[in-house]
């Protein structure tokens, strides 16, 4: 491992779109050396490596390869879905920090696993929920998880064009195995995860509706969800891959009035709070401060400190994808204590 006064050294693990905006941060980043790539798509690994000049050598087709060989101080893991839990499991089992693209895994009891394997090391691991780092979101996680006020009524929605990938079914997020699930699993999460994250809030129940484009229920299409939360509260999540453009919102109240997120694409996101009496204010206008999810990483790196985003935050949110979808194929309301009873922090 490397002294806290030399660079982390980091390989990243899939140079898709993902991956490569990663692996440049960490490339371009003070506090951190890009060292390695991996990727089973060699064509694409060799273009990532000359652009970041990473020699042939620590060019890697096989990532278990890439972890044997070179002087890694930590990983971060932008594949498909469905490789999340080996490549991350792997990586802590060789004593590195992680820093793993959403979602943690694409079932509870994978994500279940890899959390186990977080909490009985002592490295670092990061998923990668960008909203954990924007300074909107950061206002509501202040007024509720962190504040003494209490949710009473959420809506949460995301739109996003999926269609050619179901038209076609040759994208990788249409092979059941890496993908593991349709939009919600892609995409949706993140709004699950918001919700959770600013609200702090224990869920209890889940009743959805769920339209799969695939006799075998894999690959959602779109949804409406029903969240219940220990406290009383009520989140309506509506997802839906089938229009034409991206939009989000994240709407929470409390008896005190409410805090409206909203964005459009993948651009940034803004904050209104409203007062019990309409009055709308703009609470925070310093969006430059938003950290990259690299940055973000190094810092809990250095200073040992939790991450924005932890592995129980993303095994929350596989909590509640998984139990929407078992909710939508067999058309009934869960209770999540009865359905994972090994999660000690359900509670009926």
């Amino acid at each position: 491992m490397a002294e806290s006064s030399d660079p982390i050294a980091v390989g990243v693990v899939g140079v898709g779109s993902l991956g490569i905006r990663l692996a440049r941060q960490f490339d371009e980043l003070d506090g951190s050396e890009l060292v390695a790539l991996a990727d089973v798509d060699a064509e694409g690994l060799d273009a990532a490596g000359q652009e970041l000049s990473v020699p042939p050598a620590d060019r890697y087709t096989d990532y278990e390869t890439m972890l044997e060989e070179a002087p890694l101080d930590a990983v971060g893991i932008a594949t498909p879905n469905g490789l999340h839990r080996d490549q991350t499991i792997a990586a802590l089992d060789r004593d590195l920090h992680v820093m793993c693209e959403k979602p943690l895994a694409t079932n509870v009891e994978d994500a279940h696993e890899v959390a186990q394997h977080a909490e009985a090391s002592d490295r670092t691991v990061m998923v990668g929920y960008q909203r954990h780092l924007n300074p909107a979101y950061e206002v509501a996680r202040e007024r509720w998880a962190l504040g003494d006020n209490d949710p009473r009524f959420i809506t949460g929605e995301i739109t996003h064009d999926w269609q050619s990938y179901y038209e076609k079914m040759e994208n990788w997020r249409m092979d059941p195995y890496l993908s593991g699930g349709g939009h919600l699993l892609n995409v949706g999460t993140h709004v699950i995860d918001a919700i959770l994250w600013t609200t702090g809030l224990t869920p209890t129940h889940v009743n959805a509706y769920v339209d799969f484009h695939d006799d075998d229920q894999i690959f959602d299409k779109q949804s409406s969800i029903i969240v219940e939360f220990d406290n009383g509260a009520v989140a309506n999540v509506s997802d839906t891959g089938m229009v034409a453009r991206t939009r989000e919102h994240v709407h929470i109240w409390d008896e005190e009035g409410a805090v409206y997120l909203e964005g459009r694409e993948w651009d940034e996101r803004f904050v209104t709070t409203i007062d019990a009496d309409g009055t709308e204010h703009d609470p925070y206008n310093d969006y430059e401060r938003w950290l990259s999810k690299g940055r973000a990483f190094l810092e809990a790196v250095e200073t040992g400190d939790e991450p924005p985003a932890t592995v129980q935050d993303g095994l929350r949110s596989v909590v509640i994808t998984e139990a929407a979808y078992r909710s939508g194929r067999q058309n009934e309301r869960l209770s999540l204590a009865e359905e994972y009873p090994y999660l000690d922090w359900i509670t009926e």
